[in-house]
């Protein structure tokens, strides 16, 4: 029941963590990479968790099972299913992936490529654990020390004092994500001195399936950009694969109506069933999406923050925008050319008094919160 309490001192991201992990070894808790899978596109668990203690030996032998990155594919999570352990600050990371454009993905490397060799050892990966403790304990809710402390014994695997989060001087680290918590640190005398103790800190955590799948099993391996990259992508595309199947049912394309409600999932709207209703009306005959019509458009989600300046730089922020002036936006902004008929779909979503214009201020909103899944 202690343990149980517990969820009333954790942050909504560690709530779902605690959710979908199944593991626990040593005291601290880890996902599956199917329970990561269940993370990231289920609501909730399907069946009620109860954290299984795991061995020394039969984690040595999920390590000793984990292929290493070269032999990465799109369904690299789906296969290693439930023969893989993800830390706390690894799911973070993971998260951080899905909603990066490809061209994040380069920074993300450089950041943790800290002496510049264009190859990142398992040190330098390492520090992104400190990072994101540190960050953590900066969204703490305030209550019950003790319960704090064996939370975070839960989430890291070993005790933090409250008091050793780095500061500069006069200012407070506060960035808005983990990911400008990364962007941020880079340029912060922080990241260098963690970079000093990673040693300290590495030989009291326990080797988990990424860092294998990176650094090979003695640890020593480094990580290109190429494999870095081919990951990255290989995670978004796993996603988003299996969201579809969800859907397809073995068919080649999901209906406008399945993509609706993929679109409208983990957002604020309240009443989705005006957005359907509208919908069905406005699309008499199904076409359906296919998976790189899908595909490009969590794409260009994913470029949302860019698309977002070059439509004030349209000056289209107060005002809607009609279906060639929003193709030629995410195109210009992004990249991506998105199909006729998605574009339609996605207007007769949220042209919600069918004048076939798009709300901006609207739709941003609620992609803003689909995006990361929620947690906004």
């Amino acid at each position: 029941s202690d343990l149980e309490d517990l969820h009333l001192y954790a942050t909504p991201r560690e709530q779902r963590f605690r959710m979908f992990a199944s593991l626990e070894f040593e005291g601290q808790l880890y996902m599956t990479p199917r329970d990561f899978i269940q993370a990231v596109t289920s609501d909730e668990p399907k069946h009620a968790k109860k954290w299984r203690s795991l061995s020394k030996q039969e984690l040595n032998q999920i390590l000793m099972e984990t292929p290493p990155v070269w032999k990465g594919s799109s369904k690299l999570f789906r296969n290693l299913n439930e023969k893989g352990v993800i830390s706390y600050t690894e799911y973070l990371f993971l998260l951080c992936i899905l909603t990066k454009p490809h061209a994040g993905f380069r920074i993300a490397f450089n950041m943790f490529d800290t002496d510049g060799n264009e190859m990142v050892d398992k040190k330098e990966f390492l520090v992104l654990q400190e990072i994101f403790r540190k960050k953590n304990e900066k969204r703490e809710k305030r209550g019950d020390e003790e319960k704090r402390a064996m939370l975070r014994l839960q989430l890291y695997g070993y005790h933090t004092p409250t008091n050793s989060v780095l500061k500069t001087e006069g200012e407070d680290l506060v960035p808005r994500s983990y990911w400008d918590t990364l962007r941020r640190s880079t340029s912060q005398a922080l990241f260098s001195d963690l970079a000093e103790r990673a040693d300290d800190y590495a030989s009291s955590l326990s080797d988990t399936t990424l860092l294998v799948h990176f650094f090979g099993k003695k640890g020593k391996a480094e990580l290109n950009f190429e494999d870095f990259y081919r990951f990255m992508d290989n995670l978004q595309t796993e996603v988003l694969e299996i969201e579809f199947l969800s859907y397809s049912n073995g068919m080649n394309t999901i209906s406008e109506e399945d993509f609706a409600h993929i679109l409208l999932r983990y957002t604020n709207v309240e009443n989705t069933a005006s957005y359907l209703e509208n919908m069905r009306g406005s699309i008499p005959e199904e076409k359906g999406i296919t998976f790189e019509e899908f595909r490009s458009f969590f794409q260009f989600l994913n470029n949302l923050e860019d698309f977002t300046i070059a439509m004030q730089m349209y000056n289209f922020a107060s005002r809607s925008i009609g279906q060639d002036e929003f193709k030629r936006a995410v195109y210009v902004a992004t990249g991506v050319k998105l199909s006729p008929h998605l574009v339609n779909t996605v207007f007769k979503i949220f042209d919600v008094d069918r004048d076939d214009q798009l709300s901006y201020k609207e739709f941003i909103g609620i992609m803003k919160d689909r995006l990361n899944r929620g947690f906004r």
